[in-house]
């Protein structure tokens, strides 16, 4: 990237791998594909593509440009989730993740999560059943963490031990459908 006397630059794409993001502090830096200096990724940008976190590992592709303080995200474009993720669960890890995808994705509201346990609940839309959320579920759907109240979308199955996340979306990156139901 570079920089003209006086302005930054414009926004350029960049795909990159996120080196780490802590939701707490409310940003992280991304390595581009190219490299180069760390990309700040703040944590308003990716609320702007409709994530509060995003997995360490994850791959991203976003605009940055280069400002006086450094290289920093603009918007983000997409996220993949980090490759190579084995669940520990043995409910999901023995699941056809065919069966997985042709779960349909429910409306969801977090109840409570906590990162530093590695779980917490969810409630379906119209359901009082509380849903198992785990934090493995999270890192392969690319998310790191999750809110209180935070709306997601999910795939739920059901586990040795009770109904239970198999895939967490984040809720902005789901389009509903005209009938809205949440697409496949």
């Amino acid at each position: 990237m570079t920089q003209t006397d006086d302005e930054n630059t414009l926004p350029e794409t960049v795909l990159g791998t996120v080196k780490w993001f802590d939701p707490v502090k409310g940003f992280g830096f991304v390595l581009a594909d190219g490299g180069g200096d760390d990309i700040l990724l703040h944590v308003n940008v990716l609320r702007n593509f409709g994530q509060s976190s995003v997995a360490d590992g994850a791959r991203i592709e976003l605009l940055a440009h280069k400002t006086e303080r450094g290289v920093q995200a603009a918007s983000v474009v997409s996220i993949s989730p980090p490759k190579g993720l084995a669940p520990n669960l043995p409910d999901i890890a023995e699941l056809d993740h065919e069966e997985i995808a042709r779960s349909p994705l429910l409306a969801a509201r977090i109840k409570w999560f906590d990162k530093a346990k590695g779980f917490g609940f969810a409630n379906v839309f119209g359901s009082s059943e509380d849903v198992f959320v785990h934090i493995d579920v999270l890192r392969q759907s690319g998310l790191s963490d999750l809110a209180p109240g935070e709306a997601i979308a999910m795939r739920v199955i059901s586990g040795k031990r009770g109904r239970m996340a198999a895939e967490v979306r984040a809720w902005e990156t789901v389009i509903t459908t005209d009938e809205g139901s949440l697409p496949e």
